[in-house]
């Protein structure tokens, strides 16, 4: 193989097919399922049903959770930055941090955002050197405590790696109940023609690893603390559609 063209392919497939003593499948149908218990469950569980799955997994993950009106986020937010004896932070360029109110912390000096700095590599290291950084969940998958974040322009990966903790703030609107429905609204707007980010992550919670006689340590390779800010946006969107109406 050499500058992306595939040499010999067919003389490789050919001699595979022969020393299995079959010829040569060029097609493979898709196996027929009669059930798709994935698909099924949590499916009937509302928002409220999802946001407790969520908190209780939370534990499991060691991963904390607070809870949040668009009115009260700052504060909240503050009281996290607190507790983690935070000043500075890293944050995405990303439009709903006006939406939700947080123009006011992103416009604080001890405050990066990404795409602001020149060059990549010096919005890499303020997103190092930040105590905390905070993104929003696009996604969010209530059965194992997943934020998924649609990285690209002015959403760098570093914001959510980096730091030494994390904040990801969840709309409850983006809840869903496992990995099932998130891959398969991605796979949707794929299908509709919309340009998706390279890099699509799933987070759950603070780092973990175990890999050394299966003793847990946290923030090996990411942050050390997470915490998720769960956000009440469904009461705003309710008193949208009233107006409209």
């Amino acid at each position: 193989m050499s500058s992306g063209n595939v040499q010999n392919q067919t003389t490789f497939l050919n001699h595979v097919a022969d020393r299995l003593g079959r010829e040569r499948r060029t097609t493979v149908n898709p196996p027929s399922y009669f059930s798709f218990p994935h698909q099924k469950m949590g499916k009937e569980a509302d928002i409220s049903e999802l946001a407790k799955v969520l908190k209780k997994q939370c534990l499991a993950i060691h991963t904390d959770v607070r809870e949040a009106t668009i009115n009260n986020l700052r504060e909240v937010i503050d009281q996290v930055f607190v507790e983690y004896e935070a000043i500075t932070a890293a944050v995405w360029d990303d439009p709903r941090f006006h939406q939700f109110g947080l123009d006011s912390i992103v416009e604080r000096p001890q405050v990066s955002v990404w795409g602001e700095e020149p060059g990549r590599e010096a919005n890499i290291q303020a997103a190092e050197q930040a105590d905390v950084g905070i993104t929003f969940s696009d996604y969010t998958l209530a059965e194992s405590g997943t934020v998924v974040i649609m990285n690209g322009a002015g959403k760098g990966l570093s914001v959510s790696l980096l730091p030494t903790n994390y904040i990801a703030i969840i709309p409850l609107s983006t809840l869903v109940p496992r990995m099932t429905q998130a891959t398969a609204a991605i796979h949707e707007q794929a299908e509709k023609g919309r340009r998706l980010p390279a890099c699509i992550n799933f987070i759950s919670g603070p780092s973990n690893s175990a890999d050394i006689e299966l003793d847990l340590v946290v923030g090996v390779h990411g942050p050390v603390r997470a915490c998720y800010i769960l956000v009440d946006d469904l009461k705003k969107e309710k008193k949208n559609e009233h107006e409209t109406n």
